[in-house]
């Protein structure tokens, strides 16, 4: 992107269908919680339009309320949703699939094998190797979401030196359901993995421990690689992680914090020749924020 080449992917293929899995696992329990909360709403209604307003009151199949029947036709609906997602969906999904047609594959090939053993041999030119074709995903956004000084300041000992809670909450909107890639640093400032996100964690040790589902590359490409299913994925921090993920980014989310502080880690400086203000909206010191900021969108040129 933009010129850069990047190497050959050289993440490890069962954390390529990790990523995958769980991103598949999210969407699946987000439709399953649309459909409860529609299932509640659409429940009450259909009461109170039967008992409170007297719609078709006097249809009584069987003798029993109308509503009786559409709610528990859609109770068993959801129930078989229920169990599908947390059932069949989790024992029986792609994983389950791929290992049965890899065995039906393998049959194959070992069928194909015994018939060469039969046939006459012959001389055949040699096939040249296969080139190894990068896979590339031109849809995808890549976005860097900071908060940062005038100075570029954003942290001091692996903490942030302000609170500022509508920024907290801009963060936590902008980045749910995403893939989120950071420094080590920046994954040991948690308490915890982030709920609802997929956690891309660079780091130059080779046997860095993690918490099951985070995802643990060495280098920039390769975190970029991991997050190829993701169409918006967000870069967020420390600052060498920034300073290297910048190329490949084609948006910045900045939360401006409109004061200096002293720092150990900071932002690179946003060069306007390549970047372009889209969206700026000044928010005030309160009791909330600690000091006046702006939201600021840039997009590349």
């Amino acid at each position: 992107m933009f010129g850069t080449k990047k190497k050959v992917p050289q993440i490890d293929k069962e954390q390529l269908e990790l990523i995958k899995n769980a991103q598949m696992r999210i969407k699946q329990k987000k439709r399953l919680y649309t459909h409860f909360i529609l299932f509640l709403i659409g429940s009450v209604a259909l009461i109170v339009a039967n008992l409170g307003l007297h719609i078709g009151e006097t249809f009584k199949p069987l003798g029993k309320d109308w509503f009786i029947f559409i709610v528990g036709f859609w109770l068993i609906i959801l129930i078989y949703h229920t169990f599908n997602v947390f059932v069949i969906d989790r024992f029986m999904g792609p994983t389950w699939q791929q290992d049965q047609l890899d065995k039906l594959v393998a049959k194959q090939k070992e069928g194909i094998e015994k018939l060469k053993t039969k046939l006459p041999a012959t001389e055949t030119a040699p096939t040249p190797p296969a080139i190894e074709k990068k896979k590339l995903n031109s849809k995808q956004n890549i976005t860097l979401i900071v908060a940062a000084s005038e100075n570029n300041a954003i942290g001091k000992d692996n903490q942030l030196i302000w609170h500022l809670k509508d920024d907290l909450q801009r963060f936590k909107s902008l980045t749910s359901g995403h893939c989120i890639i950071m420094g080590r640093k920046t994954f040991e400032s948690f308490p915890k993995p982030l709920p609802n996100r997929t956690h891309i964690v660079i780091t130059t040790q080779q046997n860095y421990k993690v918490p099951h589902g985070v995802i643990v590359v060495h280098n920039i490409d390769d975190a970029l690689d991991a997050a190829l299913e993701d169409k918006t994925p967000f870069v967020i921090g420390g600052g060498e992680i920034y300073k290297q993920a910048l190329p490949f980014a084609n948006k910045i989310e900045l939360t401006r914090v409109h004061d200096t502080f002293e720092a150990d880690t900071h932002f690179p400086e946003i060069n306007l020749k390549e970047w372009r203000e889209i969206q700026n909206i000044y928010h005030p010191e309160n009791e909330q924020n600690d000091h006046a900021f702006s939201f600021i969108t840039y997009e590349r040129f």
